[in-house]
């Protein structure tokens, strides 16, 4: 037997009735759902997540007065699935964050650890290939042919009450 909903919100068992739902015509002659009708539907309905949209999650690195010019500091981050190394850099006052990857071959830059700049602390450098890179961009402009050009895999961060935080990239990675 099919069920009836009438306007007034009572089930009759009409066996040729179709199921309706309730509806209440407004004032202006349109057709509009119930309220209750709505607020079910609002709930039940489901809200897929856009899979690009931005993380708004973020981490805590370090305290900027933690971190004197020319000093750097690793630390994970969560990147695709995976816990990733990570650098952040103060360079001339200014912090910038990388993951910890050469660009000529996926390796850590640090032989040293903790060590990424150059002996004149103008330059981020890879221990292993002697590549230079610019540590406010990222990019290589020296060493191996492959890296010249390329750039660091950037952090994204932020400062707020003299909190560095860190997000994790939302660029994909070739290596």
């Amino acid at each position: 037997m099919l069920w009836a909903l009438t306007k007034s919100g009572k089930l009759t068992g009409n066996p040729r009735a179709k199921i309706r739902q309730s509806l209440r015509i407004a004032e202006s002659g349109q057709r509009r759902m119930s309220d209750q009708h709505r607020r079910r539907a609002a709930l039940t309905r489901s809200h897929p997540r856009r899979k690009d949209a931005p993380s708004r999650t973020r981490y805590r690195v370090a305290r900027i007065e933690s971190l004197a010019p020319g000093e750097s500091l690793k630390f994970m981050l969560p990147i695709r699935g995976a816990d990733e190394e990570c650098f952040l850099i103060n360079f001339g006052g200014e912090f910038h964050a990388y993951v910890n990857r050469c660009r000529h071959v996926p390796m850590a830059m640090d032989w040293v650890d903790n060590q990424f700049f150059a002996e004149d602390g103008r330059y981020l450098m890879c221990q292993t290939h002697n590549a230079y890179y610019e540590p406010t961009s990222g990019e290589c402009i020296a060493g191996p042919p492959t890296a010249c050009g390329k750039f660091l895999y950037r952090v994204p961060t932020e400062i707020e009450d003299g909190v560095i935080y860190a997000r994790p990239p939302q660029d994909e990675f070739e290596d």
